[in-house]
């Protein structure tokens, strides 16, 4: 694995950065404040290729890997973690499925319109009664004659009320446990398919997180990723691309925390001088900078052995697990080295505080993250 990024991955960064810089950090207190989608931004992602990263060329993509994807991720949640979700879920979580288990047909009909940003992606798995433990899903789908009738809700689906696709996973036999589970692709407008409930959240407050509802919505056959009844297995290896988009968000908001923190030590003057030649901010500064450092080589491996299409399960919940208490440290650190200021929302890090939070839970808690890489260890 070569750490130095190639010429193309470096002109990648560039892009990104400058769009964090100049399109997303500007308008990153108002979208939280106002708990605003932010559509403008996904647009102006869309121009930029970013949401059709892992999409073959012949399907409109840009044809690039994970390891890309994490590069721009990790610059987009440094400018605004709202639109950098966005982004994480519908290329890791929407887009990545499509390609690796969609049909010819699948491929053709929604990558292209996902891929230009025509159309938004969603992931729903979690349910009222299903979160951690996701084969306990209850979510049915009842096949009649050419169809399969969808009954049941999803929750805490990110973009949920803007999704125009979503993937949905449900159960379609009596077997219990993850055998049971199928993955369909859902349209929005199909009939007995509405969004319900939109979540007033503490953090990534500009990310639509809503809840699903559907009442006798009935797909065709057509509409099943992958093979029946292997729905569990199609989710398991989609978190696994999802754990890096998060952890590269993480290292995003960490390097942000970073930043600002190292910008008002330099500035902030108490007992004659600027607090950055103190050692307590000092070694705040170090310590953040290092695990930064150790977080985004964990991402990135994470990435080169998807993309090499090498195990990565334990990897990318490596990543997702250091790269996610990272991102809490930092932001934890960063408000210490404001003070009092840091606590208002005139600083930014009073919402990077809140948006790191979540870092930790979704896609896998920190708790779910030990359980995953300990049983590999111990296999």
């Amino acid at each position: 694995m070569d750490f130095d990024l190639t010429e193309d991955q470096e002109i990648i960064r560039r892009s990104a950065a400058e769009f964090a810089d100049e399109v997303l950090k500007p308008s990153a207190s108002r979208i939280d404040a106002n708990s605003e989608f932010p559509a403008e931004n996904i647009k102006a992602a869309a121009r930029l290729g970013f949401l059709g990263v892992l999409v073959p060329e012949e399907f409109g993509g840009s044809g690039l890997g994970h390891m890309e994807l994490a590069i721009i991720l990790e610059e987009v949640n440094r400018g605004c973690a709202s639109t950098g979700v966005t982004l994480s879920v519908h290329n890791s979580l929407v887009c990545s499925p499509i390609v690796r288990f969609g049909s010819d047909a699948q491929k053709k009909k929604y990558l292209p319109k996902l891929s230009s940003g025509e159309w938004l992606g969603a992931y729903a798995l979690s349910e009222p009664n299903a979160g951690t433990d996701a084969a306990s899903i209850s979510l049915s789908a009842r096949e009649s004659g050419s169809r399969f009738v969808l009954n049941g809700t999803k929750t805490m689906i990110s973009s949920g009320s803007k999704a125009d696709v979503v993937i949905v996973m449900a159960r379609t036999g009596d077997a219990p446990g993850a055998k049971g589970i199928t993955a369909f692709i859902v349209e929005k407008g199909t009939q007995g398919f509405k969004p319900g409930a939109k979540e007033d959240k503490l953090g990534i407050r500009g990310s639509d997180t809503s809840e699903l509802i559907f009442e006798d919505c009935a797909v065709p056959a057509s509409a099943i990723l992958g093979r029946r009844g292997e729905g569990f297995k199609i989710a398991m290896s989609t978190l696994d691309g999802g754990r890096i988009g998060i952890g590269a968000q993480s290292v995003g908001i960490a390097q942000a925390c970073l930043d600002e923190s190292v910008r008002y030590a330099k500035e902030r003057k108490q007992f004659g001088q600027p607090i950055a030649s103190f050692q307590a901010i000092q070694w705040k500064i170090a310590e953040m900078g290092t695990r930064i450092d150790a977080s985004r080589l964990l991402v990135r491996r994470a990435a080169f052995l998807r993309d090499a299409d090498r195990p990565h399960t334990r990897e990318s919940a490596m990543a997702k697990l250091f790269a996610s208490r990272t991102a809490n440290l930092c932001a934890f650190e960063a408000m210490q080295v404001h003070g009092g200021v840091g606590y208002t929302k005139e600083f930014a890090v009073e919402r990077l505080f809140r948006d790191a939070r979540i870092t930790e839970i979704y896609e896998g808690t920190t708790e779910v993250q030990n359980i995953v890489i300990s049983r590999k260890l111990l296999e």
